[in-house]
């Protein structure tokens, strides 16, 4: 059975339109075993993927490379394209988590895992590693024999406008994290498995005919999945799920999982996900893991390091908003104007409330939009069915200061705008039950 959110997974809808663009390559594909088509429900042992590339590699777009620093072996060139192997295997120190950084070097990792019917999982992260990441790791060691960390910060899924440059990269940090984890799952008995590999690819070897640029009509090698790829986060950035879509096939592909490990954090984002296995028949099952929050509710994003001291506080507001209309919904609402209204309220009062401060106190949001969507299109709703639910989404952005005090924090790279997303699920009456 696929493990999702238990609302996510019904399909009562006509399927989405799911499409595959190529761009012209610069010579003819070479021919390639092909995956048949399994059921999501069944992890069999499956044949290697051979197909390689045969375009010539360049890189348009700067790489977003990892720094070496928690490499065990030297970084040269040979050393690199063979992803470690050769004249030493490059590790995260004091584990043994490999530090793959080709794909032909994941490939042979990869293949006797294959050969002996080991399961593995993939949990697809930028970077910037949070409690929610880690989260995700510990479920995927409980249940298989080995867990691939892909670290990769993807240009496809930001706009020509969004903060790629000042995206945080935080390489050694996150190797840091994931040493501790690797202590904490060899000491926890429960666990099928641990963190076997992290794999950090550079730009060029994602995007083997050259990255096709950030613009909505660029040409290129894509998967988009439309209509639900289309509204809401979609709607505000056009190219963000065609990037996600893109990128994640081309993990699935290079890594070959049986379980892949995504946050329910971005809710949207799983149900393309989810879309994009069942359309394209991939057999591998989607994890969905419970959003991790701090202590005042705010989500985990990796984002949250450009709200700085002032910020902060206030960017709990959007969880608050969100909150007051689940609680409509408990209390028998189902009107998308009572269910909305109350978040609206919530969010009314916060803006007035700054907004009658000092310009050096005062901390000024914008809202992209509140929610009310069905729980499998994303389309918005306009009352609730309670035997099925619906999804509670938002999206606001967090303003720079106007006017920074002297010595004020104010966030990571200046403190730009942040934009922060959250959802609630709301649950069918009979699993309140």
């Amino acid at each position: 059975m696929q493990r999702t959110l238990p609302l996510l997974g019904r399909a009562t809808r006509p399927a989405a339109a799911v499409s595959l663009t190529l761009g012209r390559p610069r010579r003819a594909l070479s021919s390639c075993p092909s995956l048949s088509p399994r059921s999501v429900a069944h992890i069999p042992t499956r044949q290697a993927l051979r197909c390689q590339p045969p375009f010539p590699r360049r890189n348009v777009i700067p790489s977003r490379t990892m720094a070496s620093g928690c490499s065990s072996s030297s970084s040269s060139s040979s050393s690199r394209s063979n992803g470690g192997a050769g004249g030493g295997l490059e590790r995260i120190p004091s584990t043994s988590i490999r530090v793959l950084r080709t794909v032909e070097a994941v490939r042979r990792w990869r293949r006797p895992h294959l050969l002996d019917q080991r399961t593995v999982a993939l949990v697809p992260t930028m970077g910037a590693l949070h409690e929610g990441h880690l989260s995700l790791i510990r479920a995927a060691a409980r249940d298989n024999h080995h867990v691939v960390v892909s670290v990769y910060v993807n240009p496809a899924q930001f706009g020509v406008r969004e903060d790629l440059a000042s995206y945080p990269v935080t390489w050694e940090a996150d190797c840091a994290a994931l040493a501790r984890l690797d202590a904490e799952l060899a000491d926890d008995g429960r666990n099928l498995g641990r963190v076997s590999a992290v794999f950090a690819p550079a730009t060029d070897d994602m995007y083997p005919a050259g990255f096709p640029g950030q613009e909505v009509d660029s040409k290129g090698s894509f998967v988009t999945i439309t209509p639900v790829g289309e509204v809401l986060e979609g709607r505000s950035r056009p190219t963000f799920f065609r990037g996600v879509a893109t990128v994640c096939m081309k993990l699935f592909n290079i890594v070959q999982p049986e379980r892949v490990y995504f946050g329910q954090k971005d809710v949207q984002q799983t149900v393309v996900i989810r879309r994009l296995v069942r359309d394209f028949m991939l057999p591998i099952e989607v994890v969905i893991g419970p959003t991790a929050r701090a202590d005042d509710g705010l989500a985990l994003s990796s984002r949250n390091v450009y709200l700085g001291e002032r910020r902060r506080p206030v960017a709990t507001v959007l969880r608050r908003a969100l909150g007051a209309a689940e609680e409509a919904y408990k209390a028998g609402k189902r009107d998308r104007r009572d269910v909305l209204g109350a978040a609206h309220r919530v969010l009314d009062e916060a803006l007035a409330a700054q907004m009658a401060l000092a310009p050096e106190r005062r901390v000024r949001f914008e809202v992209d939009y509140i929610s009310l969507a069905d729980p499998d299109t994303m389309e918005e709703l306009e009352a609730v069915d309670p035997a099925r639910g619906g999804i509670l989404s938002g999206a606001i952005k967090m303003l720079p200061v106007e006017a920074p005090r002297e010595g004020e924090d104010l966030g990571h790279s200046g403190g730009p705008a942040v934009r922060l997303i959250d959802n609630i699920i709301l649950r069918p009456e009979e699993e309140q039950t």
